[in-house]
């Protein structure tokens, strides 16, 4: 059964950092809605109610785009292991881009994470748990290289290039706020 908390308690805390991958939701007022897969070492919870995750160079930069209209974010974590659990955490959430205020600072809770284009910081008024039942259970075997070394091929030059291309406005044609 489904239980609600106004905070991140201690432990939904390490339920969070034992997961291996999370999902974020977000929706401008018109257009698609946006679920995306994050993975790798991107999340960290700073405290009871923030949450804040780093976002590589990618092929869409839908959230940020999202958030500039309607800064609503749902971020979802599920367990895949022997205990069943689904987490979803619920707030507002900003935009941080390189050369804004904060950014080094946050960049910092981070290991060195090649091709950073935002940072999303997560203001967090609700978690919810639920069963998980239906969630398969399944075996994490590791972080994949790829994205890794695809963003070092392109080097900084070619991620700029990239991010000029795919990642100023949404699908639905809205701008991400990323600097030119």
């Amino acid at each position: 059964m489904g239980k609600q908390f106004p905070e991140i308690s201690p432990k939904l805390r390490a339920f969070i950092e034992a997961q291996h991958l999370f999902f974020v939701a977000t929706a401008a007022r018109d257009g698609r809605v946006n679920v995306s897969p994050k993975g790798l070492d991107s999340l960290r919870v700073v405290d009871a109610h923030r949450v804040v995750w780093v976002n590589a160079v990618g092929s869409g930069n839908e959230t940020a785009a999202h958030l500039l209209d309607h800064p609503r974010m749902t971020l979802m974590f599920c367990s895949f292991d022997a205990k069943p659990q689904i987490l979803r955490l619920y707030g507002t959430a900003r935009a941080i881009h390189r050369g804004d205020d904060g950014w080094d600072e946050l960049l910092g809770l981070f290991p060195e994470f090649v091709g950073a284009r935002n940072i999303f910081d997560v203001a967090v008024d609700l978690a919810q748990t639920s069963c998980g039942f239906g969630v398969p259970l399944m075996d994490f075997v590791s972080d994949r290289d790829t994205m890794s070394d695809w963003l070092v091929k392109k080097g900084d030059g070619g991620l700029r290039a990239y991010e000029r291309q795919h990642n100023l406005v949404s699908l639905d044609g809205l701008p991400t706020g990323l600097p030119t």
